[in-house]
């Protein structure tokens, strides 16, 4: 069976993304197009070698160097209408692969230099997503895009981020996040901006467990009470070899805490060695939330199609393990119940139905 599953027939199939960088997703003719406009230099012009040079850049197995390849994808990025732009594209190239639901996230304190206000970052973003949703709907495509603001760990804009989060709930943003270097930013220093969403019933994700180990995951869990864990990918350090769970990862695997995995990302950043050695096969068979996730589409020359694509050739899986990943993350998106609800029961499992028959 496994065979039979095309590269084609996986972009067809409906797809749940929940942990995509709007900041490292860009088109390469975009980059060009918006780094002409406000003189910003690039290491090529040509929109094909400029997309081989982000991932040979971020192929580097540290993550502090793979997130200098972002200086050029932010620096284009401070004009509403660049900011429409990207994230309108973004929603119009995740549909064409197949992505039904998507969680796009992005950090507004970035997006500063040209004077726009945190506000205005954000609004300029989610009418991106608004009209690339509308023109998917147009060609044929359905897709569903929720936002989520991002905190830069090693600043202290957290709490002031979170608040803008909660204020743009109603509008599109769906949860809250911190990314940026693990190792000497743990996540206990935005406890406030954690505990402020608690109050307000808002949902987050930190990242944790990707460039820094177990410390980092138990402190975004039990200090800060995140909803999942981006990347989360080093709970296999509480794992021993015989598949015994540290006390840790017994907590993650019972509470049903959502692991955002990004197999080709954390190759990149030196998480693990390769896609055979990655940790997703032994985490999906002992059960735990498993999902799998783009990171940055740019910069790891991914999508969600691909992503799947490896885990078929690497692990042998079929059409019912890649249903078993998109029912994981769908059943973990920060949106409502009944619209979860509604996407696995009226979308993901009748298309998958049909291939498993």
């Amino acid at each position: 069976m496994v065979a039979t599953i095309r590269y084609e027939d996986i972009v067809k199939v409906p797809k749940a993304l929940l942990h995509d960088h709007l900041d490292g997703g860009l088109r390469p003719a975009t980059i060009v197009d918006l780094a002409a406009e406000v003189g910003h230099e690039l290491p090529t012009t040509d929109p094909e070698a400029l997309g081989r040079w982000f991932v040979d850049a971020a192929d580097s197995g540290s993550l502090e160097r793979y997130l200098e390849t972002f200086a050029h994808t932010v620096a284009i990025m401070q004009t509403p209408t660049a900011l429409r732009r990207v994230a309108r594209e973004c929603a119009l190239d995740l549909a064409a692969d197949g992505v039904v639901y998507a969680e796009v996230r992005f950090a507004p304190e970035q997006h500063l230099e040209q004077d726009l206000s945190l506000d205005e970052v954000v609004e300029a973003v989610l009418a991106g997503f608004a009209e690339g949703t509308a023109q998917a709907v147009e060609a044929g495509l359905t897709i569903r895009v929720g936002t989520l603001l991002t905190a830069m760990r090693h600043a202290a804009r957290s709490q002031e981020i979170a608040e803008l989060a909660v204020r743009h709930r109603d509008a599109g943003v769906v949860g809250f996040d911190i990314a940026g270097a693990e190792a000497g930013f743990p996540p206990t220093r935005h406890l406030d901006a954690f505990e402020y969403l608690q109050r307000e019933n808002f949902h987050f994700t930190i990242h944790a467990g990707e460039a820094f180990g177990l410390p980092s995951i138990w402190q975004a869990i039990q200090w800060c009470g995140a909803d999942r864990l981006g990347h989360g990918v080093r709970i296999v350090d509480d794992i021993a070899p015989d598949g015994a769970l540290g006390r840790l990862a017994a907590y993650v695997r019972d509470k049903r805490i959502p692991l955002e995995l990004c197999p080709s990302s954390n190759v990149q950043t030196g998480a693990v060695a390769s896609i055979a050695d990655h940790p997703i096969g032994l985490l999906r068979d002992l059960r735990f939330r498993a999902t799998v996730n783009t990171d940055n589409r740019l910069m790891s020359g991914t999508s969600m199609s691909r992503e799947m694509s490896l885990l078929v050739e690497t692990f042998g899986y079929g059409w019912k393990e890649l249903q078993w990943f998109t029912i994981n993350a769908m059943k973990s998106a920060f949106i409502p119940f009944d619209e979860r609800l509604r996407i696995i029961d009226e979308v993901i499992k009748p298309a998958y139905a049909k291939l498993l028959a």
